[in-house]
């Protein structure tokens, strides 16, 4: 009866509808469901008890018994404090608060025994506790075992008294309410492969654990559970699709595809991308409509394996689409393309939002006829206008930028049997995160780069040494190579950085007189932004200063130096995409990272990391465990509603290679869980939350 914890977190005893409507606003706690999920952070021994001559400003967290002395107000208005003598036999320390103070001076009485606790410091030569923890000594801890649970809270909860503690107390009064209504959500056969605690047991011991190893066990368990359900449904959807949607068959490599490896091939290809497109063409003759993820840093030729595979599409009398999230990116992959393509007599054209209500008539008129073959383009390919002859093949560079409706309106581009679907991504993906976003799409990786491209040298600088990082820059100029120079740009102080990009660019002109210039950033028109790239593309100016819109961007083989101003204030996958600006051609590269002395621990393992390696996968997997996996809700991201209460896909990736197989194992066994033993699966997965359209038929 599952419907006993779905009730409104204001009928459990303790809350009442003040505290249920804080709870529900800062915690996003709406059911006794909701507060049972919403696990401790950390867990303290709280049966030890410290003497106040043993406690120092080192210790963490201590316990102590003793009684108030008295109470002192100091200061005044909203700077007032509060401040009490706690005492036992070996001594005294203070206790400080500077909130909440009627309420302490009305609720605690001198004299009487208290437990005090937190974190101990010292002031003036005194030990004292800020805002401690108090109870009365008689009152018995609210924990099973050694270990106390505590739980994140926001500073109006604390100040409406709604601390760690309080919550404690409130799962300790739903562990009362529930006990018995707990049901078991995975079938026996899954949970003795494992030897998983049952459910009840787990939640139990999550919120009051009596010891470490059941403690580990549980939390095992919870983090299994939720890694299973989601892997459960992205693979039942990937299993459902597959059954649903035929796909075209690509039987024939003819004239354009050979031409074009004969004569138009500009190197040969890696053995990384001849397996891609072998993968590739696997699908495509399968009969199956084609969902593939190809990963691969910038430079590792995504675009040509996707050309080849367009041109499999045309043999086959079928038309393709390429689309790039910025009208820079979508004429960089025309002109490219168009160039590759030079003899083959292959129709190409771009549509983009810029272009000519007279030209895209004419565009509109070619793809509806079939005589234009390739259309390359931005969002402008999903307008409704837009109507293909026989569209066979969707190519979508950097598809993380696209919301999935987007998308949709791509794939819904053909009644009938949908085109193949190839996706593009230039910011590597761990592979835990893949297995989730992406985890119905195949996955295609090229981890080699071209013949002839050297690794880029990556070396770290703080403003000490800014001297030597311009005449370096020099020296690169005066042998016939240019630089890019990026600021950072971080929404909340737009002004303040747009104006140290503007200062930068003016104290450049000085530091470098002879040479000439451009500067790129979001608040130029589209125009002036084209105009000032060009420039520095033809090498007319011989420095770049720009803030990341260059991140996707131009490819200019001549510049072989990134400078990145504040790079602590960059993340890691950014700083790597940055960093893939330069490289391009065959001279050795360079990207130097500069910084204040002042960074966090986080940012030195960035800095660290980017200087130490050039894998972008590796680089992927740091900048997962360091800042996790943000927000994975919603269809922006996924559309597969995930929300991770336990688990983490940057810390707990070998559950979740334990979870998928699982998953997979019982699919492959009863592909539509139709089996009683499955039927507890069944029921689970139809509860998870869906969106409106099937976004999984899509990536």
């Amino acid at each position: 009866m599952p419907e006993f914890i779905d009730q409104d977190i204001k009928f459990l005893p303790g809350v009442g509808p003040q505290r249920a409507e804080l709870l529900k606003k800062e915690l996003r706690i709406f059911t006794f469901r909701d507060l049972l999920y919403y696990f401790p952070y950390k867990y303290i021994d709280r049966t030890k008890f410290h003497k106040v001559s043993e406690i120092n400003a080192n210790q963490a967290y201590i316990q102590v018994k003793g009684r108030i002395k008295h109470f002192d107000l100091h200061g005044e208005a909203r700077k007032q404090r509060l401040s009490a003598v706690f005492y036992d036999e070996t001594g005294s320390l203070d206790l400080i608060w500077f909130s909440g103070i009627k309420y302490i001076r009305e609720n605690l009485k001198p004299g009487q025994e208290y437990v005090a606790f937190g974190k101990p410091s010292v002031f003036n030569g005194r030990v004292n506790l800020i805002h401690p923890e108090l109870e009365g000594a008689e009152k018995e801890q609210i924990t099973t075992g050694v270990l106390q649970a505590y739980y994140n809270t926001t500073e109006t909860l604390k100040k409406r008294f709604l601390t760690t503690r309080a919550i404690n107390k409130l799962q300790y009064n739903l562990a009362i309410q529930i006990d018995g209504k707990i049901y078991e959500t995975l079938p026996p056969h899954v949970r003795e492969k494992l030897k998983l605690l049952p459910l009840n047991q787990s939640l139990r011991q999550i919120h009051f654990p009596e010891n470490t190893h059941t403690l580990q066990k549980a939390t095992y368990r919870l983090k299994f559970e939720e890694l299973f359900y989601i892997q459960l449904k992205i693979l039942s959807l990937k299993h459902k699709r597959e059954e649903a949607f035929k796909g075209f068959i690509f039987s024939t490599i003819g004239y354009n595809f050979n031409k074009f490896y004969e004569n138009n091939l500009p190197f040969n290809l890696t053995n990384a991308q001849k397996k891609v497109i072998k993968e590739i063409r696997r699908d495509l003759g399968s009969g199956k409509q084609m969902n593939r993820l190809l990963q691969g840093d910038v430079g590792s030729g995504k675009t040509l394996v996707a050309l080849m595979v367009a041109l499999i599409a045309f043999d086959n009398g079928f038309q393709a689409s390429l689309m790039a999230p910025t009208e820079i990116l979508a004429i960089q992959h025309f002109n490219t393309i168009k160039k590759m393509l030079d003899g083959i007599g292959v129709k190409i054209a771009l549509l983009t939002g810029s272009t000519k209500s007279r030209e895209r008539k004419i565009i509109h008129h070619g793809i509806e006829t079939g005589e234009i073959q390739l259309l390359v383009g931005t969002h402008a390919l999903i307008e409704d206008t837009v109507s293909f002859h026989k569209l066979g093949l969707v190519i979508i560079d950097e598809q993380h930028r696209f919301g999935v409706a987007q998308r949709a309106r791509l794939w819904k581009k053909n009644s009938g049997i949908p085109p193949h679907v190839l996706v593009m991504t230039a910011t590597p993906i761990p592979r835990t995160l893949a297995m989730t976003l992406y985890g119905d799409l195949d996955v295609s990786v090229i981890d080699e780069l071209p013949p002839g491209r050297k690794p880029i040298e990556t070396r770290h600088f703080y403003e000490n040494r800014r001297k030597e990082v311009y005449q370096f820059i020099r020296q690169q100029i005066e042998s016939g190579r240019q630089a890019y120079i990026v600021y950072p740009l971080i929404s909340e102080s737009e002004k303040l950085d747009l104006k140290n990009l503007e200062n930068g660019y003016e104290l450049l002109k000085e530091v470098f007189p002879r040479y000439k210039l451009s500067m790129v950033h979001g608040r130029l028109k589209p125009a002036e932004k084209d105009q000032e790239m060009q420039l520095f593309k033809e090498g007319k100016t011989q420095i770049m200063v720009a803030t990341t819109v260059i991140e996707v961007g131009v490819d200019v083989p001549n510049a072989s130096v990134m400078i990145i101003e504040s790079a602590e204030r960059f993340g890691l996958s950014q700083l790597h995409q940055l960093r893939g600006r330069v490289g391009r051609g065959a001279e050795q590269s360079y990207c130097l990272l500069m910084s204040s002395y002042k960074i966090s621990n986080e940012s030195r393992k960035r800095l660290e990391t980017m200087v130490r390696t050039n894998d972008g996968f590796e680089i992927a997997e740091v900048d997962l465990q360091l800042r996790g996996p943000g927000d994975l809700e919603g269809t922006q991201q996924s559309g597969l509603g995930i929300n991770l209460n336990i688990a983490s896909l940057g810390k707990d990736g070998e559950i979740l290679r334990v979870a998928r197989n699982m998953a997979s194992d019982v699919l492959d066994d009863d592909p539509r869980l139709e089996k009683h033993e499955n039927q507890l699966l069944l029921y689970h997965l139809q509860r998870m939350k869906n969106t409106e359209f099937d976004w999984s038929v899509i990536s």
